[in-house]
């Protein structure tokens, strides 16, 4: 959409668009838009700041960094346990034998109170688990990869999102000052009718329709600032604060040159079908895990024990032993034969999904370039409609100045004008959102991909870290609360690392 292009002659300023009076108390309250403290701001700032203070991105990564731990908890299928255990605790042994050899008389009697110490550790380490390790860390690792696909659909649809506050914004200022404009030359237009009115020139009625029609422009500018405060408080909570002096949004970064190559790019890049694919695949290797609960088990059990009596002198036991176990499950109740079969369908669903994905990346390709290419054609239609409206308008005002036309044909004539230039600022701005949704239709609508003055999340980064790390509970990561502007360090539950 190129504003630069809206230029209405008398009735409209060149600059109007960007800077109307009126609309800048709508837009910065008591700051007026002109004010030179407030800095212009452009798309690519606003994306910035959409990309960087969106509580959905930060939801989606902190999202992506949870799936991450998935591979560690995988690994941990490799890795021993160890245990450590001790028991401390008195005890009362009281013991009576009564002697049972003829002519014998008595017993025995024993009563004594020990204070057993007893302590073990053990390390128990796999050997072998049916294949559920490998397959384990497969199948999260293709949950890794679906989530950073998923993450990337969010960031364009945060920036789509932005790019369309931006425009509605842009467009709702100028449709406020059509309005308003058409309210200044009704105006103008009833004290003109007014007077011919007083000279007897025309009649009531011509005041009446006069009246009339200003009435109703005044109420479509109320309208109009309605919709207008609207678009801010959308891009407030799109963008992560107030527009400031919007300027014309460049055109879209280069758009595929033809429909069959934007399918092509799409079919090879689009988020949503590429985190559709690993959900499949993470799910194929999830039929394998449950697989290997009905193969045997081998794993090497290693073990120390120490017995100690504090009140038994001379009392103390040591135990060492190394164990090889193997396990052969038989018979599970049916439930892991349940649990493949269940795995298997699952697998059959998420590759249908996939397929379906492919549909309606193809189905959102061809929309997103048919509507490009018809606001295209209808922004020629309009700006035709406009210049058309322009001289129909001059034209009828003459014809009304000498008898030949009414006052409300004067009036209908300005009413068209005004819709053609509201349906033009309209489409300007439905053909820049349309370009941008075509990006975001074949993946390329991201921070990267747009060259934006930010700095890239790499969610490669925390993955590598936790992979495969053993020991620790402290969440490494900080994000922004856009709402404060602080900046949060997760700490855990405040355990040491």
């Amino acid at each position: 959409m190129h504003v630069k292009l809206l230029n209405f002659g008398m009735f409209i300023p060149s600059k109007a668009w960007l800077r109307p009076p009126v609309t800048a108390a709508l837009l910065l309250g008591a700051t007026a838009l002109t004010a030179p403290s407030v800095r212009a701001e452009e798309l690519m700032d606003a994306l910035a700041s959409a990309y960087q203070t969106s509580p959905v991105l930060q939801a989606q990564r902190a999202s992506l960094r949870a799936t991450d731990e998935t591979v560690s908890q995988a690994f941990s299928g490799w890795r021993p346990s160890v245990t450590a255990s001790g028991s401390y605790g008195r005890q009362r042994i009281r013991t009576e034998q009564p002697l049972s050899f003829v002519g014998a008389g008595g017993g025995i009697s024993n009563d004594r109170r020990i204070s057993p110490i007893t302590g073990e550790i053990k390390l128990s380490q796999p050997i072998f688990r049916g294949g559920r390790t490998v397959n384990g860390i497969r199948q999260a690792e293709a949950g890794v990869m679906a989530g950073r696909e998923l993450l990337l659909s969010a960031e364009q649809t945060v920036l789509l999102g932005a790019v369309t506050a931006y425009m509605d914004v842009l467009r709702d200022i100028a449709v406020v000052d059509l309005n308003r404009n058409q309210v200044e030359v009704l105006s103008r237009q009833l004290q003109a009718t007014n007077d011919r009115f007083r000279v007897g020139e025309i009649t009531r009625t011509n005041v009446a329709q006069s009246e009339a029609r200003l009435s109703g422009s005044q109420s479509n500018l109320t309208a109009a600032e309605a919709a207008l405060i609207a678009s801010i408080s959308a891009y407030e909570r799109v963008i992560g604060h107030k527009p400031a002096d919007l300027k014309d949004p460049p055109p879209p970064p280069t758009l595929p040159e033809s429909e069959e190559a934007a399918q092509t790019q799409a079919l090879e890049r689009n988020p949503q079908l590429r985190a559709a694919l690993e959900a499949e695949r993470a799910s194929a290797h999830a039929v394998k895990v449950e697989i290997g609960k009905l193969l045997p088990t081998v794993a090497l059990e290693a073990s120390t024990r120490v017995l100690n009596d504090v009140n038994a002198e001379g009392l103390e036991q040591d135990e060492a032993a190394i164990i090889a176990l193997l396990q052969v499950p038989l018979y599970e109740s049916g439930a892991v034969y349940a649990s493949v079969r269940q795995a298997r369908e699952i697998n059959s669903q998420r590759r249908l999904e996939a397929a379906q994905a492919r549909r309606q990346v193809i189905e959102g390709v061809r929309n997103a370039w048919e509507g490009l290419r018809s606001t295209q054609a209808r922004i020629l239609s309009d700006k035709e409609a406009v210049r058309a409206n322009e001289i129909a308008l001059e034209g009828v005002r003459q014809e009304a100045d000498v008898g030949a036309r009414t006052t409300l044909d004067v009036l209908d004539a300005e009413q068209e004008l005004l819709n053609a230039r509201v349906a033009l600022v309209r489409s300007q701005r439905n053909e820049t959102v349309a370009g941008y949704n075509l990006l975001a239709s074949v993946g390329s609508l991201t921070a990267s991909g747009l060259g934006l003055a930010v700095e890239i999340y790499d969610p490669a980064l925390h993955y590598n870290e936790v992979r495969t790390k053993m020991i620790g509970t402290h969440a490494s990561t900080s994000e922004k609360i856009p709402e404060t502007g602080e900046i949060f360090v997760m700490e855990g539950d405040g355990a040491p690392n």
